[in-house]
């Protein structure tokens, strides 16, 4: 299962709770969905956008009291199937690979980055996910790199060619 968000602080009286998502699926939350956790399964009751977070009211937490046993937890949910999306999940582990074969490391992270998420390689290296051109879930990431990304002295010469023009 996916670690999906923090739960913060109650909200008020009626069981309520700060929740921050850590996806990008707001579906997460949808009445009925399930979550999971170490105190167990919750439900979403009711769920709302409040000031850069959500308002969630899970099924058997009536009140502020009860849901204060949750705070900082990390709920927890099963994969959603969505092939047009690339998930951590499946990136680490996997062996990044250009175009024409060549091996450049494994992913052993994703880094958040506000142009574009990076896979963060065994050997060093960053990639940003927008070069990901292919994947094998866990297997291998497959990228069009641009002159220089893995070879400084790549885009040097890319450079003075271009400028010899």
């Amino acid at each position: 299962m996916l670690i999906v968000g923090r739960l913060g602080r109650p909200h008020a009286l009626r069981g309520e709770i700060t929740v921050t998502l850590t996806t990008n699926r707001t579906e997460r939350l949808d009445v009925g969905s399930v979550l999971h956790c170490d105190a167990g399964r919750l439900v979403v009751e009711a769920a709302r956008p409040h000031q850069g977070k959500w308002l969630v009211k899970f099924d058997g937490y009536p009140d502020r009291t009860a849901v204060e046993t949750l705070i900082g937890r990390e709920p927890r949910a099963e994969p959603i199937h969505d092939p047009d999306e690339l998930w951590v999940h499946e990136l680490i582990g996997a062996t990044v690979v250009e175009a024409d074969g060549t091996e450049r490391g494994e992913v052993v992270a994703v880094l958040d980055n506000p142009a574009s998420d990076l896979l963060e390689l065994d050997t060093g290296f960053l990639v940003p996910v927008v070069f990901v051109t292919a994947l094998v879930p866990n297997e291998r990431v497959t990228v069009e790199a641009p002159a220089g990304l893995f070879d400084p002295a790549e885009a040097l010469d890319a450079r003075d060619q271009s400028a010899g023009d």
